[in-house]
């Protein structure tokens, strides 16, 4: 069945966001029977400027650019929505994971008291969030295809694979099609372990952990990696009162770029009982009798390890899927895959551009959406330049950690007058002070006071200038958006200190600045 959707009002296929989720998830169920589902304006005749490969955050942000600027698009798409792999099972449940593992945490540090149960020794599930999500993403899905069809005026082919034919044709559901210009939006996906053992049952991914879970894990969880996506799924799976030991090759969180923010980070991490063995490698994975995971062998700085464990989740970071540009087109890739492109996102191919994940790191989701735009942009005769740098960065443990700018140590290597403001205070007592103390750490604050969080200025003593900003506790990474750009621009101490907070505020920023900023001099704070 090919579902044809034609200008709203003449339509009898118009479908509504209900409509839509119910459609998306028949396809997902039964893909070929669905078959591609077309949005394709038939009438107009104009030639496509681009064919968009990929309908995830790159490619839908690019159409919907290029359709602004009065150019014609195609985005084609092997699953049945727009939007790819972050509502299906990356970012978003990354997020639903790490809400539930700050409650959880809340809940275990304040057991058996005020409102909360008891939770001495007390698992709770995996497998039933995991099942509450797959039931509940769907509906981001729907309204960006209704978004997308509705309002952005988007033209697609969902539901079906696209095979490259040259710099500007392509093949999907039985069409050819062609455009001036092709973008490449094809994403990353996960790196699998090279080890024995790697595909026995219980070994996942996040996409695998969404996609297949179907029994609950037991009480110890080996996870393999040391970055974001290792720590957030391992405090969450820590959280559900799992014994969990992380594995990591080098340094965990090493791309916290503060010290103090990155020590805070892990020391909470360990307080709740998580196992951090660094210099460790996965070196073979065993199975049971029935080939599900039993154990784990690593090597270690202090010798060979055994690891009982009937789950193990492996995250070593993703790999672009470039191969199938590379194969149709000849496309130069650097070490990793990722495609090479230039500051219009241009390729070494003539006409083709490549962006998001599929040009490397930062895979961010800011990145995904502005490199579709820019490439859009340089596709519809604007001069454009693009290069991700200086961006604010975040992750979570079970707390949100955020940061931009220079680290202390970074500053100090580049500044001769690097000045500290930080909560909490340095104290030399050993007393417990219940600062910060702002939005979901009011608890913390009052009764276990070091876990409130951590947070931290760095200022050149000189300029006045702000270098960096790292925070460890809730609330703080839709600030750092803003403050990242305002940085970016020289924002000092003074300007800082003359804005109006709104109390408490999770930062506390403005009015450490306005506490320090009258002082000619700068000192520590």
């Amino acid at each position: 069945m090919v579902d044809q959707f034609v200008a709203k009002g003449s339509d009898p296929s118009f479908l509504t966001i209900e409509q839509w989720a119910r459609k998306i998830e028949e396809a997902l169920e039964k893909p070929n029977i669905v078959g591609p589902i077309r949005n394709i304006r038939d009438g107009d005749r104009r030639e496509f400027d681009a064919i968009f490969i990929g309908g995830g955050a790159a490619g839908r942000f690019g159409s919907a650019y290029l359709r602004a600027l009065g150019g014609r698009q195609l985005v084609i798409d092997r699953w049945p929505f727009l939007g790819g792999s972050c509502p299906h099972n990356a970012c978003v449940p990354h997020h639903l994971f790490s809400e539930c593992a700050a409650e959880l945490m809340l809940a275990r540090a304040f057991s058996g008291t005020l409102w909360f149960p008891d939770m001495t020794g007390r698992t709770t599930s995996i497998k039933e969030v995991v099942d509450l999500f797959r039931r509940g993403r769907t509906g981001p899905h729907a309204v960006m295809n209704y978004q997308s069809k509705e309002q952005l005026d988007i033209e697609f082919v969902l539901n079906a694979s696209a095979r490259i034919l040259d710099a500007h044709t392509v093949e999907a559901a039985g069409e050819v099609f062609r455009a001036r210009a092709l973008v490449l939006a094809l994403g990353a996906e996960p790196v699998r372990l090279d080890a024995p053992g790697s595909e026995l049952d219980g070994v996942h991914d996040y996409a695998t952990l969404v996609e297949t879970l179907d029994r609950e894990p037991g009480d110890a969880v080996v996870v393999i990696g040391g970055g974001k996506t290792a720590v957030e799924y391992g405090c969450f799976f820590n959280a559900t009162g799992r014994h969990v030991v992380m594995l990591v090759r080098s340094r965990l969180l090493d791309l916290i770029r503060d010290g103090d923010t990155r020590a805070y980070a892990i020391d909470r991490m360990r307080e709740q009982g998580m196992e951090i063995i660094e210099g460790a490698t996965a070196s073979a994975i065993i199975g049971d009798a029935s080939g599900h995971v039993a154990r784990v062998v690593a090597e270690t700085p202090a010798g060979p390890l055994q690891i009982d464990a009937d789950f193990v989740f492996q995250a070593l970071g993703e790999r672009p899927r470039s191969r199938p540009a590379v194969e149709a087109l000849g496309v130069a890739v650097d070490d990793s895959g990722a495609v090479v492109v230039d500051e219009q996102l241009r390729t070494s191919v003539a006409d083709v551009y490549a962006v998001g994940d599929l040009i490397g790191a930062p895979m961010e989701m800011f990145k995904a959406r502005k490199s579709g735009v820019y490439a859009a942009r340089a596709i519809m005769g604007e001069k454009v330049s693009y290069r991700p740098s200086d961006w604010p960065d975040f992750l979570h443990t079970h707390y949100e950690v955020s940061w931009l700018g220079l680290g202390e140590e970074e500053a100090r290597a580049r500044f001769l007058n690097v000045v500290i403001l930080k909560m909490p205070p340095d104290n030399p007592n050993g007393l417990a002070i219940g600062l910060p103390a702002s939005d979901r750490t009011m608890l913390y604050a009052m009764a276990r006071p070091h876990m409130s969080g951590f947070q931290k200025l760095v200022l050149d003593g000189d300029t006045r200038r702000v270098l960096g900003a790292h925070h460890v506790g809730y609330g703080a990474k839709d600030a750092f958006q803003y403050l990242n750009v305002l940085v970016q621009r020289g924002l000092t101490i003074d300007e800082l200190g003359e804005m109006d907070e709104l109390f408490l505020n999770p930062t506390h920023f403005i009015q450490l600045s306005r506490l320090r900023a009258g002082h000619r001099e700068l000192r520590n704070l």
